[in-house]
Order: structure tokens, then C-alpha cells, then sequence
């Protein structure tokens, strides 16, 4: 491989972990205070690229607002989606949290189809986002520049909510005892409610950047990079923020480099997050960045 290849899949492999890693936010969090994996969450990932879709065709809004828009409206849904389904079950046995998540998420696909229709549409993509920047031979997306960037503003912007505000406050004693911490006067489901709302709102910018880089969306978009996420977050170590943006960096990391290098491998480009999946719980199930239970997030 030349070092203008190699630079070129860096670059691309930092492109999509990063999308991983914001997907695999909503998870952690969601799991590191309910403790329980919210699948319906690639779903989320899917209504934020479709909202944007409709809020500049239909809308006839500019871009950013359109983008904007979206995210506001995916938080909302997140939110919708915990307080119709999770709330009600939150004294059940944790399986039954886990039977209304794939339940949701299946709802939520079928909606995309009776809404949305089954045909694929092209995405949105604004003039700025499809010219390359050539540097030598080397032709790099400003996407591949605008994916990290926002991807550490949003997780600085997260971190800083969650260990420098009241209600990161809030969350990191309900990832500790939630029972506690009603007793101690917080609002429990407010900060549950904000908690799905921003692990959607990351969701929705993923789907909005990841429908810029494979520029077509359809309802089941969301199903291979919520799973994918979900690897992520637990090769991270599930629980952890940072965790999760590091996993999602490494498994977005493989999958490139690893066809990159071996391009008759690129069949096979979804099994590899699923081999390092299993290569680390076999020798580090608690992940890379794992904490103990009771100090989630």
C-alpha cells in the first residue's frame, strides 16, 4: 500500500468511527443509567436522516436549519420513545424493557416504510460536502474533515453536561442508585427523558453525516450502524462515554484498514466488527475502557 492510499482509508477510517462513536453514545448512556440496551436507537439514527431529507425538499429550508431541525426533532423522539415505552416498564424485569426496545424498533422501521416508503432516496448534499479536497493524489471529502470535528465538539459538549452541570450531576448519581437519588428530590424521569433526548439528538447528526457519506437513505439504514454502534460501545467498555468514542474509533478503524490492505476481504467488511466483538469478550469482557458497575458514566 503507498502512503497516499494509506492516508487516504486514515481517512475514511476516522470518518466512519466517528459516526460509530456518536451512535454508540446513546447506548452507553442509556445503559449506563437504566442499565438496559435501547435498541430502537438506530431507528433514531434513520428519522434524523430522513428528516432532513424532507426539511430541505419539502421544507424548502437552507441546509443548516434543516439540519438543526432534524436533531431537535430526533431528540423529541427519543424522548417520545422513553416515556411511551421504557417509563411504564421501569420496575419490570430488565427483560421486558428489552422485548418494548426491539418492539420499538421494529414499530419504528414499519412506520419508515408506511411513511416513507420502501424506495430508496437520494440524500441531501450541500455543494461544500461533495467537492474533494485534493492534496497530491490524495482526494479527501470535507466530510471526512467535518465528521471528526463534529464529533469532538458534540463529545466535548456531552462531557462537559455531564460532569459540569446539575443534571450531569443528576445522571451520574442515577447511574449509582436511582432510588437514592429520588429520594434525594432530583427528577428522576426528567433526566431520564434528557438523557435519551441527547443520546438521540448525537444519534440523528450521525444519521444526517452518514446519509452525506452513502448518499442514500431508507428505512432499514439504521439497523447495520446501530449494531455496529452497539460493538463499539461494548469494546469501549459499555458505560463509558469515552469508551464508546474509542471503540467506535478502533472498529471503524478495522473495517477499513482491513479491506484497504486486503481488498478481496471487502465481502466480509460486516464480519469484522463482529470478530472484534468476540475477541474482546473473550479477553476483556468489560471492554477496553470498562468501569465497575456502580460508577457508570
Amino acid at each position: 500500500m503507498t502512503l497516499e492510499l494509506f492516508i487516504q482509508n486514515l481517512f475514511n477510517a476516522l470518518t466512519v468511527g466517528s459516526l460509530y462513536a456518536l451512535i454508540a453514545i446513546g447506548y452507553t448512556m442509556v445503559y449506563g443509567i437504566l442499565r438496559f440496551i435501547n435498541f430502537a436507537h438506530g431507528e433514531v439514527f434513520m428519522v434524523g436522516a430522513y428528516l432532513i431529507f424532507f426539511g430541505v425538499i419539502a421544507g424548502q429550508m437552507p441546509w443548516p436549519l434543516a439540519a438543526l431541525t432534524a436533531i431537535a426533532s430526533a431528540s423529541l423522539l427519543g424522548i417520545l420513545v422513553e416515556r411511551a415505552a421504557y417509563r411504564p416498564l421501569r420496575e419490570a424485569p430488565r427483560i421486558s424493557a428489552l422485548i418494548s426496545a426491539i418492539g420499538v424498533s421494529f414499530l419504528l422501521q414499519n412506520l419508515g416504510l408506511v411513511i416513507f416508503t420502501g424506495i430508496p432516496r437520494p440524500a441531501v448534499q450541500p455543494a461544500w460536502i461533495v467537492d474533494p479536497i485534493i492534496l497530491g493524489n490524495i482526494r479527501i471529502l470535507p466530510l471526512s474533515f467535518l465528521a471528526p470535528l463534529v464529533t469532538l465538539v458534540l463529545v466535548l459538549g456531552l462531557l462537559w453536561i455531564v460532569y459540569r452541570t446539575r443534571p450531569g450531576l443528576a445522571m451520574r448519581a442515577i447511574s449509582r442508585d436511582i432510588e437514592t437519588t429520588r429520594l434525594l428530590g432530583v427528577s428522576v424521569d426528567r433526566i431520564i427523558a434528557l438523557t435519551f433526548g441527547l443520546g438521540s439528538a448525537l444519534a440523528a447528526a450521525a444519521g444526517i453525516m452518514w446519509a452525506m457519506r452513502y448518499p442514500q437513505i431508507h428505512p432499514f439504514m439504521g439497523v447495520f450502524p446501530g449494531f455496529k454502534a452497539f460493538i463499539a460501545a461494548v469494546v469501549g467498555g459499555i458505560g463509558s462515554i469515552q469508551g464508546a468514542v474509542l471503540g467506535g474509533l478502533i472498529l471503524g478503524t478495522v473495517e477499513i484498514m482491513a479491506v484497504a490492505f486486503n481488498p478481496t476481504l471487502s465481502g466480509y467488511r460486516d464480519a469484522f466488527a463482529f470478530i472484534l466483538l468476540i475477541v474482546i469478550l473473550l479477553f476483556k469482557p468489560t471492554g477496553l475502557m470498562g468501569v465497575k458497575q456502580e460508577d457508570k458514566i
